[in-house]
């Protein structure tokens, strides 16, 4: 009784911003896949998200899921898990997220034909990382850039879903769902290779953009 209240009592206003109902609904699926059924609906009991325990949001791409309500999802998990917990949960939900659906859009649905698997690595990851923060500037409110540096990609989210209504609430970044996102988004499109992704900017600690820097060098291979 007393978590219902404390959630209830941190709920996050509306924000008027929007994910397309099937961004919304291949999250759900992805955090269902990585918590299981059970872990699941008592996540989304937590966040007062109830409505949704027997209707995933609808298949279609009507900007009408709130950025308020994704925001909770993250938060919710480190409400119930705690911060370490939370944080895995989140990393594992951001891949299957894009593991599960969010690779078939766009540019990216091109990548595993031959003429993208030719290109050298680099441009692989300039063409990818450029084609996922199009997909979400273009299909919802997120607003995002690419920057590339030297040595390193800067991947920036200005309008962030993943921390919205939680800025200066936090002393360390927030937004494991957007890194494990990149993350599997970087191994899709580089053939199997894993990449070192880390948040070194995020609304929810007082920065004003949540920001991912994205090294070019891929880790080593076990």
């Amino acid at each position: 009784m007393a978590e219902a209240q404390g959630s209830q009592e941190r709920r996050i206003p509306p924000s008027g911003y929007y994910y397309p109902n099937k961004f919304a609904r291949i999250a759900f699926q992805a955090l269902e896949e990585v918590m299981g059924p059970q872990g699941f609906r008592a996540l989304l009991r937590y966040i007062k998200l109830d409505h949704y325990l027997d209707q995933l949001p609808p298949d279609n791409l009507n900007r009408e899921f709130d950025f308020a309500d994704f925001s909770a999802l993250n938060w919710g998990l480190e409400q119930l898990y705690g911060p370490r917990g939370g944080r895995g949960l989140a990393l594992r939900a951001g891949r299957a997220t894009f593991a599960e659906g969010l690779r078939n859009f766009g540019a990216l649905a091109g990548v595993g034909d031959l003429a993208f698997r030719m290109l050298p690595l680099q441009v692989k990851l300039r063409i990818g990382l450029n084609a996922m923060a199009r997909i979400f500037s273009q299909m919802s409110d997120q607003v995002t850039t690419v920057e590339e540096k030297e040595d390193h990609f800067v991947y920036t989210i200005h309008r962030c879903p993943v921390c919205w209504g939680r800025a200066n609430t936090s002393d360390s970044p927030v937004c494991y769902m957007a890194v494990g996102l990149l993350q599997e988004g970087l191994r899709w499109v580089s053939g199997g290779r894993e990449f070192r992704v880390y948040e070194s900017k995020c609304i929810a600690k007082g920065d004003d953009v949540c920001e991912f820097i994205i090294y070019k060098e891929p880790l080593p291979e076990e």
